[in-house]
């Protein structure tokens, strides 16, 4: 399939990625994702490798958009929410004087 990655065309097919991310190990996921067979990768990662350019050369966007049309599974940022039941500062700092928390 035909992509277009920072201005420039690449014939990608499926297998291709799946060849060239083979052996490659993951970085920490901080920002999209996509996984390659049984492991999660940094789209930015991937994009490096399949294109063999400069990670300020294109954008996650870019990456993401022609792993999905290849049929890999993309996974946005991952949420910066705090676990349920975790109290904020406020209630934290209401519990430790004895008051009722605020809601």
């Amino acid at each position: 399939m035909r992509c277009i990655i920072a201005r420039f065309p690449f014939d990608l097919s499926k297998s291709d990625v799946l060849a060239s991310m083979k052996g490659i190990k993951p970085e920490p996921v901080t920002g999209e994702s996509v996984t390659i067979g049984r492991r999660q990768y940094p789209v930015k990662q991937v994009g490096e490798i399949i294109t063999r350019q400069d990670r300020r050369d294109f954008t996650a966007g870019e990456v993401t958009r022609a792993m999905t049309s290849l049929g890999f599974t993309c996974h946005p940022l991952p949420d910066a929410s705090p676990p349920a039941g975790t109290l904020t500062p406020i209630q934290e700092a209401s519990a430790l004087l004895g008051s009722p928390a605020p809601v």
